[in-house]
């Protein structure tokens, strides 16, 4: 996400809460809104599926104390204007770098105002003529996100499991160590920039910044480069990982893991995995949000006379169902607690729908008896209360 995107979204009017909310509001109302927009119970509307994205994004901000502190923050900054002057030309009477140039721990994910400073930290200066105080070549860089994808059973995706995958990134090369010049060679300090990496514009109220152009934004130029990243310092990386999927993921869903991107720069942070997951379709089981669902055949009789029956689970010995007499066909019960498994450790429930199976073939006895049971009950028309509901439209 842009910058300019992380700013300009209301998160708090996705969720429809105040600014003042509490974390339990946040929580609350989060999960009013996931289980209306899921996509599992709007299986084809692509724009409940945005709307369910939009609300997980929102939720993802703020639910976290610290970056929904930076979040408020920068909207506060961005959205008030800001106007001041500084002696000398200076647009603003302070450093972005200072403000927004806050690292993560290692393992942890870019934090808003690391992103924020990536983008402002060199954007105005504190002088006016001059380059910015603090570069983003000598400073800390986080490492780049990156993007994967895995297909699940059905269980897996339920109960949770750990994958093998196999990560492609950038990273220091290892022939030059990261300085992209050739072995027993050392590169120099680029003079057009004096190795900040940025050259500065003056634009009236403020000066930006931008990449030297002559050493690419690094600070530094390769008379000799490595012939392994032909002098850019950076190449190619292959690692194998093992990634824990958590319980209760959901198809087309995308998992976050802290740190497990792209390593960083200059003793940054690395960047953050993400997940996208594919989930293969169960032959028996389906899913409804945080429940099980399962269709059930069951007999005349036991639908007519009430009867025990075993219903089968995801992991497990079937369970012992009661059916009371009487029950129509298509009625569900709920059998609670084995279900999907939610991020708190507790289980949705099994929705277990009777379906009631006519025979195909009758034996001479059995239609007999059918036959008696019709006689016995030719007086009462299942249909009556219908004709006569239609009538009356």
């Amino acid at each position: 996400m842009s910058t300019k995107d992380y700013l300009e979204k209301d998160y708090y009017a996705v969720l429809g809460v105040p600014k003042t909310a509490t974390a339990d509001e946040i929580k609350k109302a989060y999960r009013k809104l996931a289980r209306q927009y899921h996509p599992d119970t709007n299986q084809g509307d692509a724009s409940k599926e945005t709307k369910f994205k939009e609300v997980s994004e929102a939720y993802d901000v703020l639910s976290d104390s610290k970056r929904r502190k930076e979040y408020d923050d920068a909207r506060a900054l961005f959205g008030s204007g800001m106007a001041g002057q500084r002696p000398g030309g200076g647009g603003f009477p302070f450093d972005f770098g200072d403000l927004f140039g806050g690292t993560s721990q290692p393992g942890q994910s870019g934090s808003a105002g690391e992103r924020l400073g990536d983008l402002f930290g060199g954007l105005f200066n504190r002088g006016g003529g001059g380059t910015g105080r603090t570069t983003t070549t000598t400073r800390p860089r986080r490492g780049q996100d990156i993007e994967s994808e895995v297909t699940l059973t059905f269980t897996e995706a339920v109960e949770g499991t750990t994958v093998s995958l196999r990560l492609t990134s950038s990273a220091a090369c290892t022939a030059c160590s990261g300085t992209g010049a050739k072995a027993g060679t050392t590169p120099r300090v680029c003079p057009t920039c004096e190795g900040t990496g940025a050259a500065s514009r003056n634009l009236g109220n403020f000066a930006f910044s931008e990449p030297c152009r002559d050493c690419k934004g690094r600070g530094l130029l390769v008379d000799d480069p490595c012939p392994v990243c032909e002098g850019s310092g950076r190449a190619k990386s292959t690692r194998n990982i093992q990634a824990r999927i958590p319980a209760g993921v959901a198809d087309g869903q995308r998992v976050k893991l802290k740190g497990k991107g792209a390593p960083g720069e200059n003793g940054g942070p690395a960047g953050d995995l993400y997940i996208h997951t594919h989930v293969k379709p169960h032959a028996v089981f389906g899913r409804a949000g945080e429940n099980l669902t399962i269709s059930v055949p069951v007999t005349f009789t036991e639908a007519a006379l009430g009867a025990e029956i075993k219903v089968p689970i995801l992991k497990g010995m079937p369970v012992t169902l009661r059916i009371p007499a009487g029950t129509p066909n298509g009625r569900t019960f709920r059998v609670r607690g084995r279900g999907v498994t939610r991020k708190d450790g507790t289980k949705g429930d099994l929705l277990a729908s009777v379906e009631v199976v006519v025979p195909k073939t009758l034996d001479d006895k059995s239609r007999e008896l059918l036959n008696e049971f019709n006689t016995a009950h030719a007086a009462e028309d299942p249909r009556a209360e219908l004709i006569q509901r239609a009538r009356s439209e």
